[in-house]
């Protein structure tokens, strides 16, 4: 299933990748929403969950950043292959600016947060939004690490959530995950070209 998926990111241009990356984005939005009409009711429920205080600080910066560090460590001592997602993720963030990137991961951290801790969880559980978000991300089952990975990823944000019961610290906690991830493998694919020109 991993070739499947990276011949098919491999033969859209990077126009279209774009696109496909929004569009999933915005369907698990209106998903939000349909599914937040019904379960709700009424919307101060749901903004509620929207708190600015020192947990976001807290919870959501600091555990971001420990998830990037651990990662990164983890990348330089793993074999490759513990990491291979069939080069995805490198297609999706190498040509991209480091503006675009943070665009990019607020618009994945919002959506996702909405529907999997903000809709999902709250109504449905833990377990369910846990298990609901590793599911979507298929691009990784294709990998056995990969697949903890996100599972380990999934139960610390809903954990964070289920403490916190505010959305804002676990949309912090993702977007820093996405963004200094993205930006790790835009930098660590840049340099890999360096190499390849050089030799």
């Amino acid at each position: 299933m991993r070739n499947k998926q990276k011949d098919l990111i491999m033969q859209i241009s990077d126009r279209e990748l774009t696109f496909h990356l929004y569009a999933t984005q915005f369907v698990l939005l209106t998903v939000a929403v349909i599914l937040g009409i019904f379960l709700y009711d009424d919307i101060s429920a749901f903004l509620q969950q929207f708190v600015w205080s020192r947990q976001i600080l807290f919870y959501g910066v600091s555990s971001g950043i420990v998830i990037v560090t651990v990662d990164i460590l983890l990348m330089r001592m793993l074999p490759e292959k513990y990491y291979d997602d069939g080069g995805i993720n490198e297609r999706i963030f190498q040509n991209r600016s480091v503006m675009h990137i943070a665009f990019l991961a607020a618009v994945i951290s919002i959506c996702e947060e909405i529907l999997f801790r903000g809709v999902i969880q709250y109504h449905f559980g833990f377990i369910a939004g846990t298990l609901i978000f590793a599911i979507v991300h298929i691009r990784y089952w294709g990998n056995w690490f990969l697949i903890l990975n996100i599972l380990l990823l999934s139960i610390w944000i809903g954990l964070v959530y289920e403490w916190t019961a505010n959305l804002g610290v676990t949309m912090v906690m993702h977007f820093i995950i996405d963004f200094l991830l993205g930006l790790v493998i835009k930098y660590q694919a840049e340099n890999q070209e360096k190499r390849r020109d050089v030799l």
